[in-house]
């Protein structure tokens, strides 16, 4: 038999909002209700009869609280199986079945988010409802289990259609929703007290899924894990693709490196700046970012760092984009970029970077520390004859912060804060320079008194070679070859300033 009547009910919930029309219903199809504190309150106060549950067990809440529903007569009835010799057990005892459980854990998650006071935390570690949870959905063939406030609406289709009668495949999918939020829960309390690191363990839990409409390619299933509303608002255009959040991802942690500078602008492709541009106007930003590869910039994803203005907004118009980012849109620019339905504009509420990535390869998963590391000018040591003048020093910070957002090998040429060239994703340094050089040259700069940036040390002095034949006058490097001499020879030969950060920025 898959069917099973609701004819008794336990419910320990710690928020009471949406249980008014449950209990109603329960109580209309003359369900006995269980319940326990605070939630016994608030069913009787609705006029409902209830039971306590110290009336069940003999035995009062103890411990401020701390055990309620933790005794055989609870777990007796929610865990028996519907069978001749679990039931003779359960009238010899005296024990009730249970047939609905309801339960509201405690907001853990919440509570660390909001305080640091760890008695706090503590007493927000929910046991007697986690007990609860499992009990019940290890039984599902018998009981129903509804495990959240977001599993209230399944509930109340089984009471107002269905007169309490719920079926087997219903109970199973509910007890597959109260094993996700028990793991999620342990998950969470873990993750509090392994912030260390301490224990070399990898746990990742996100309740929170949205399909998207395929992933890197059309044949690819693809879901996202995660809270997006809490980034960001979402005001115009199509669903995000698996694409789309990649470069999204890169797009914020580039822009971050400038949160507080003037106006910048930053176009990406493929998760790679192909125009970066700091100005005094944003509009200034705009098209000078967009002319360091206005090529590229077709279909790309931008990003900036202060509120959009008209201005702006009517020259992106021209171009055909997949995302639009800032902080703020000013009414009229987002009257005019709503237009175009398929654009997504999204506003960021905060620029959010996790303090550790990782990513499944192999049969594992790979957890580092996010590179979350920018050099200043007084990082900066300068290994040449000739010293740095105030602009190229200028340059030379924007350029590095540039390199260490693409993909390696790279290099990174600039001038006056903006970039002019770059190189990535090539499998020697000295085609990522002459990539870079090349696509200056071809969108109409000259790099006399350019500045150039590399993610890593040069193995050889030949690029610096290059960059000096290219007029380029001033270089960051993180050294550590072997061979740092060797570079720095050749540009006191070429009158190129050098420094160094002692930091490597590699990006896979």
């Amino acid at each position: 038999m898959t069917s099973r009547k609701i004819r008794s009910a336990l419910i320990s919930v710690y928020h009471k909002e949406g249980l008014g029309p449950i209990v109603d219903g329960l109580n209309k199809l003359g369900v006995t209700i269980y319940s326990t504190g605070g939630t016994e309150t608030f069913i009787r106060d609705r006029g409902i009869e209830v039971v306590p549950v110290e009336e069940l067990t003999g035995y009062p809440s103890i411990l401020d609280g701390r055990v309620k529903t933790l005794h055989p007569k609870v777990h007796g009835g929610i865990l028996a199986k519907r069978e001749e010799d679990h039931l003779l057990q359960l009238a010899q005892l005296e024990i009730p079945e249970i047939d609905l459980v309801i339960v509201d854990l405690y907001p853990f998650e919440e509570t660390v988010a909001n305080t640091e006071e760890e008695d706090l935390i503590i007493e927000k570690i929910d046991i007697g409802g986690i007990a609860l949870i499992r009990a019940a959905a290890k039984n599902y063939r018998d009981v129903v289990i509804v495990p959240s406030r977001e599993d209230y609406a399944t509930l109340q289709q089984i009471i107002d259609k269905r007169e309490g009668v719920s079926e087997l495949e219903e109970r199973r999918q509910l007890a597959r929703r109260g094993f996700a939020v028990s793991s999620h829960y342990d998950t969470a309390i873990f993750t509090y007290f392994n912030e260390d690191g301490a224990l070399p363990v990898f746990k990742r839990s996100e309740m929170k899924a949205n399909e998207l409409r395929y992933g890197e390619n059309p044949h690819q299933e693809a879901t996202f894990f995660g809270r997006l509303n809490e980034m960001f608002t979402k005001l115009n255009g199509k669903e995000l693709s698996y694409n789309n959040l990649v470069d999204i991802d890169a797009a914020v942690a580039l822009i971050k490196e400038f949160e507080d500078a003037d106006p910048t602008f930053v176009i990406l492709k493929h998760t790679n700046a192909c125009g970066v541009a700091v100005r005094p106007t944003q509009l200034e930003a705009w098209k000078a970012a967009l002319a360091g590869d206005p090529v590229s910039a077709f279909g790309g994803i931008l990003i900036t760092n202060q509120p959009l203005e008209l201005s702006v907004a009517q020259e992106i118009d021209k171009l055909f984009y997949e995302v639009l980012i800032a902080p703020d849109f000013t009414d009229s620019a987002l009257e005019l970029l709503s237009k175009k339905k398929n654009r997504v504009l999204l506003q960021y509420h905060h620029l959010q970077q996790q303090s550790a990535s990782f990513k499944s390869l192999l049969n594992g998963v790979i957890v580092q520390d996010t590179d979350l590391q920018t050099e200043s000018a007084d990082q900066f040591e300068i290994v040449t004859e000739r010293q740095p003048t105030g602009r190229e020093t200028a340059d030379l910070v924007f350029a590095n912060k540039c390199a260490k957002h693409l993909k390696s090998n790279t290099i990174a040429l600039a001038r006056d804060n903006q970039l002019i060239g770059m190189g990535c994703g090539q499998t020697s340094r000295v085609d990522a320079l002459k990539q870079a050089i090349t696509k200056a040259r071809n969108f109409g700069f000259k790099l006399d008194d350019a500045v150039m940036a590399s993610d890593a040390f040069f193995p050889f002095s030949d690029c610096v070679e290059i960059a000096g034949d290219a007029g380029i006058t001033a270089v960051v490097q993180p050294g550590g070859s072997i061979k740092d001499q060797d570079s720095v020879k050749a540009a006191n030969a070429a009158n190129i300033a050098m420094v160094m950060t002692g930091v490597r920025h590699f990006k896979h």
